[in-house]
């Protein structure tokens, strides 16, 4: 991909432009809901769903509060099973050990298992910058990749494409990037889906280096584990001569025994099946091949030092709250300008890269507060919450803050209260009701403001005789 996020407007531009593509939203509803009622069927079936819950919930509090603890774990197994382990504290350094890693083997290519981390550090690019081509595996990645695009969802990255949309892009870009779609392509699913297994039967067994990233890390065993649909994860970490993973450091998971619940969470929330096509799992270096951990902070830590904030970290990218979330469902991913869209994209990239640009200071408030993002977490992360929380943090126009100061000043006194509440009773007919000027204009514009009472009902209190 050449294209990033980088340099995009706030979200409500994003959102408006996103909102007048009748075709996006018909794909996103009709994809949106479909996993949304798969998702509720399995999950129905689990008896004790709310007790799962709480206690992925507890096992990844237990990471965050000894995560110190829980790398150096990591490290220890990795190293002891013959494999290297990498600390990157941000993109730039993460970027600049693979690119090493690469170059070291020789080779120019490399073929990659879906990872969100690499996309969050620009992996793809840098390498671009370095002469060397990564090439994606995973379906929707591949398709995202032909078409110049971007991902749109945490799960299904091309959810805002439908199938002749993903036709043309086969038939116009496959050849660009090795073996050309096949003569009188159509877009049945089974038609596409193997002129791409063509396209990446080749790229597999002719490319010697693979990158992947991984759903969880074992701490007892040093073991990575990634989760996919498709078996080209299998391809891409078997195949290679040399393998690089990039994982953020909040993936650890204490033991295997902790590895079951998460077996049984993730697919139910994530694609609504009770157990996942492909679970890999790896550790250290086996069979000859050489093995690299890169292990990336890139604000993570910064997460960890916020009380409320830190609940974001325990997100295993299941992508639940994006598919009941109604504001994604009609703006799409690319709206959030983050490779983490929707509920969980709006607490955590503000996290994560800070609050300084417009894009990132307009997230926290990508969100109606309707409370489902929470109620379909796996792991209870209350994204509400957060959401309120950040929101508390990020710049606020002038007229804004002088208002709400003065609204401090008038309820920090009971008596002026009162004098505010006398005042208002005697002006009331004064008070517009269609408008409000500063920071209520657009509030007001499709709503009435409330009448102001004739009495208060301090007054009231003190003429009823309390």
């Amino acid at each position: 991909m050449s294209r990033t996020f980088v340099g995009m407007p706030a979200f409500p531009r994003n959102a408006e432009d996103a909102v007048q593509d009748s075709q996006l939203r018909f794909n996103l509803r009709k994809a949106t809901h479909t996993i949304r009622e798969r998702r509720a069927a399995v999950v129905g079936e689990v008896p004790d769903w709310a007790g799962m819950r709480a206690a992925g919930k507890a096992i990844k509090d237990d990471v965050l509060r000894n995560l110190d603890r829980y790398l150096l774990q990591v490290e220890e197994a990795v190293t002891r099973a013959g494999g290297h382990v990498h600390w990157a504290a941000d993109a730039a350094e993460a970027n600049a050990i693979v690119t090493r890693l690469v170059k070291e083997t020789g080779h120019r290519e490399v073929v990659k298992v879906k990872s969100m981390v690499t996309q969050e550090i620009g992996l793809n690019e840098a390498l671009s910058e370095a002469g060397v081509t990564a090439y994606e595996t995973d379906l929707a990645e591949l398709i995202v990749q032909l078409g110049d695009d971007l991902p749109s969802h945490i799960l299904v990255p091309a959810i805002h494409r439908n199938r002749s949309e993903i036709r043309e892009i086969f038939e116009e870009h496959m050849g660009e990037w090795g073996r050309p779609a096949p003569a009188g392509l159509t877009d049945e699913p089974a038609t596409l889906a193997d002129a791409a297994r063509l396209h990446l039967r080749e790229r597999f067994l002719s490319t010697k280096v693979g990158i992947s990233g991984a759903n969880f890390v074992i701490a007892e065993t040093g073991t990575l584990v990634v989760l996919e649909s498709e078996g080209n994860g299998r391809m891409c970490l078997t195949l290679p001569e040399t393998l690089i993973s990039v994982v953020g450091i909040e993936k650890v998971l204490p033991t295997w025994a902790d590895l079951d619940l998460f077996l049984r969470l993730l697919p139910r929330s994530s694609t609504g099946e009770r157990m996942n096509p492909y679970t890999s799992t790896w550790t250290g270096a086996t069979e000859g091949q050489e093995f690299h951990l890169v292990l990336l902070d890139n604000g993570r830590t910064r997460v960890l030092a916020d009380e409320v904030g830190r609940q974001a970290l325990r997100c295993i990218r299941c992508s639940a709250c994006l598919n009941v979330c109604p504001v994604y469902e009609r703006v799409g991913g690319h709206a959030y300008g983050s490779v983490y869209p929707g509920p969980i994209g709006a607490i955590l990239t503000p996290q994560l890269r800070g609050m300084s640009s417009e894009l990132d200071a307009s997230l926290p408030y990508a969100s109606s507060l309707c409370g489902a993002c929470y109620d379909v977490c796996p792991v209870a992360i209350d994204i509400p919450e957060v959401l309120v929380h950040l929101r508390a943090r990020s710049p606020h126009p002038a007229a804004e803050r002088a208002g709400l100061r003065a609204a401090g000043w008038v309820l920090g006194r009971s008596s002026r209260l009162r004098a505010v509440q006398w005042l208002a009773s005697r002006i009331r007919g004064l008070v517009p009701r269609r408008w409000l000027p500063g920071p209520g204009a657009a509030w007001t514009q499709t709503r009435d403001v409330p009448s102001v009472p004739s009495e208060s009902f301090r007054d009231w209190w003190e003429r009823e005789g309390r």
